[in-house]
């Protein structure tokens, strides 16, 4: 079977412009840990299910182990890496560590990803807009009560001003 010709491709991710040379049938996750070191984004099930792979796409959470990175091509990503300005951490992921929202920590930048996109669409969301939002994202961890307080004094933090 005869391998695919490496494509140069462009992405933005998380402000930064970079230029890759990549084989068109990677993953956008593949590209972002193996490629970039932006080991942020978890792997898991890597069948699109489990939410720890999410990044924001324009603003929305998508799968980064089922979109090819060439596809992101024009696109804004961005990674758990690229919500902090500088040492300040985001409210959304603040609140995350106040509320006890972390504890393996392995499904937390898909949560906060999740839950900013929900915030940016929606500032005051109801318990059940969080439940809803966060439903194809698991945790073992946690039981969910502490990643829904910590989105919602998230959203109160971030109206408060950032």
């Amino acid at each position: 079977m005869k391998k695919s010709q490496k494509q140069l491709i462009s992405l933005k991710i998380n402000g930064q412009e970079y230029e890759l040379a990549i084989h068109p049938n990677r993953t956008l996750l593949e590209v972002l840990r193996e490629d970039l070191t932006l080991t942020g984004t978890k792997e898991g099930c890597d069948d699109g299910v489990c939410g720890t792979c999410t990044v924001l796409l324009n603003g929305a959470p998508i799968r980064s182990c089922l979109y090819l990175a060439i596809e992101a091509q024009g696109k804004e990503v961005t990674t758990i890496e690229g919500l902090a300005e500088g040492e300040r951490l985001h409210p959304i992921q603040q609140a995350f560590i106040e509320h006890g929202a972390i504890q393996c920590g392995y499904c937390s930048p898909g949560m906060i990803l999740t839950a900013k996109a929900l915030l940016d669409k929606n500032p005051t969301p109801t318990e059940q807009d969080i439940k809803l939002a966060i439903a194809g994202n698991f945790c073992r961890c946690t039981g969910y009560n502490k990643i829904v307080t910590a989105i919602k004094a998230g959203c109160q933090s971030a109206e408060g001003g950032q």
